[in-house]
């Protein structure tokens, strides 16, 4: 007797139960999967992208959107800060290493950050090919940059004012790249890097064209007054080369990155910065922790509703099975009394329960995969950054091990009416 082939019938025999039970399985086992693939992802990428960054310096504002900001690069900086108070942080002996960024430009929608050599070196970038920056006007690309754009060394770009993709006018300086990094899965990939003066010229040069034309445009006078004229030009221009030597003097950043020499400045650094100057001093770790909460909310609510469909599923299953044995007791009496035992008959439904959850965990799986790619993809179109689909065998394991002990429930449930069978009663058809 092939109990397999006769598990294997029953399984065809009612279809829509069979679908019925697959789908509401497969539905609970994608939605535990993916907010656990999802949740882990987020807060590995987050966690990845601190690199060796222990606290930020910027304006003063919210702490949440100056670390969103100036380490994960997805929202707008809360203001400038001049770069002469920034660079007395680092005098502290606390302070192990401070790195300006400065930025407000960007080339189809990737951000341009200037900084110094020290940047690539938080996050253990290495260059891929070229070099590094060494001049104004000269930048180095994140992979994923050149990937996307295709740029190669030696081409040139204008960059556009704001952070946006579109609504920002074209600089008129180009920009040539020199570099382009190897992927390292962090921020830098998304990233433009190029030298803090570029930055500061780029938008002085802006300032002085725009300056430039309105005083061409007021420019039109009688002969009479060209004498008079001239020396109102030169008095301009000797009030801007002392302008231009005042800017130079203070220049400002966006924010300044910093890794302590040791755990205790956590306790007071910040604090001093935010009693002591007109700065701002937010730690990316706990405003991160933060943010996790307010996520987490969202994750447990979607996690509770997988398990109430699990249950939901595993009853449908439990009352397929069991109407199973019931419409087919005098079959089952009859296998009986032909010399099947009772285990036979346990094992013929335990077959058919696991068929259920060996397909509804198969189409689970898929569906996880297909929702999170396609939540990936969404959030590399809106942020510029790619995320690393990654699947744990531990989750799946787990989520495995769960359903497999509600189906061994609800079988278990389901042949309660086989070994309390009546053999003789069944077979005369008496009740």
């Amino acid at each position: 007797m092939n109990i397999w082939k006769i598990s294997l019938k029953n399984f065809r025999f009612k279809p829509l139960y069979s679908f019925l039970g697959i789908l509401i399985l497969s539905v609970s086992i994608a939605l535990l999967i993916g907010i656990q693939q999802l949740d882990r992802s987020f807060r590995h990428q987050l966690e990845n992208n601190l690199g060796d960054i222990d606290m930020v310096v910027g304006a003063k504002g919210s702490p949440l959107q100056l670390v969103l900001a100036s380490v994960l690069h997805i929202d707008n900086p809360t203001g400038n800060i001049s770069f002469e108070e920034a660079k007395r942080l680092i005098k502290n002996p606390m302070v192990g290493k401070g790195v300006p960024i400065s930025y407000g430009d960007n080339y189809k929608g990737y951000r341009i950050v200037g900084t110094t050599q020290d940047f690539p070196e938080l996050y253990k970038a290495r260059l891929y090919e070229g070099r590094f920056v060494q001049k104004p006007m000269e930048v180095v690309l994140g992979s994923t940059v050149a990937e996307a754009i295709g740029l190669q060394i030696g081409d040139s770009f204008q960059s556009s004012h704001g952070l946006a993709e579109k609504g920002g006018h074209d600089h008129d300086e180009p920009l040539t790249v020199v570099g382009i990094y190897q992927p390292t899965h962090k921020v830098m990939d998304r990233l433009i890097i190029t030298g803090l003066e570029t930055v500061w010229d780029v938008h002085h040069h802006e300032d002085d064209h725009q300056t430039n034309n309105e005083h061409i445009e007021g420019d039109v006078h009688d002969e009479e007054t060209d004498h008079t004229e001239h020396n109102e030009t030169e008095s301009h221009h000797e009030g801007e080369e002392a302008h231009h030597h005042e800017e130079e003097d203070q220049q400002e950043i966006t924010s300044m990155l910093i890794s302590f020499r040791n755990p205790r400045a956590l306790l007071t650094v910040p604090r001093s910065i935010n009693e002591n100057t007109n700065m701002q001093a937010a730690l990316p770790k706990f405003e991160l922790e933060r943010l996790y909460q307010f996520t987490g909310v969202g994750v447990k609510t979607i996690t509770w509703i997988a398990y109430a469909i699990l249950i939901i599923s595993c009853i449908t299953i439990f009352i397929s099975l069991y109407r199973m044995v019931r419409d087919r007791a005098f079959d089952l009496a009859l296998m009986r009394s032909y010399g099947a035992n009772t285990f036979q008959l346990i094992r013929m439904v335990a077959y058919e329960g696991f068929m259920i959850a060996g397909s509804a965990f198969i189409v689970g799986v898929l569906l996880s995969q297909i929702g999170v790619y396609f939540i990936f993809e969404m959030i590399t179109d809106q942020y510029k950054q790619q995320m690393p689909l990654q699947l744990r065998y531990q989750e799946l394991l787990q989520t495995a091990g769960l359903v497999g002990l509600m189906v061994l429930l609800s079988i278990a449930l389901a042949i309660y009416p086989i070994l309390k069978m009546n053999i003789s009663k069944i077979l005369s058809h008496e009740k």
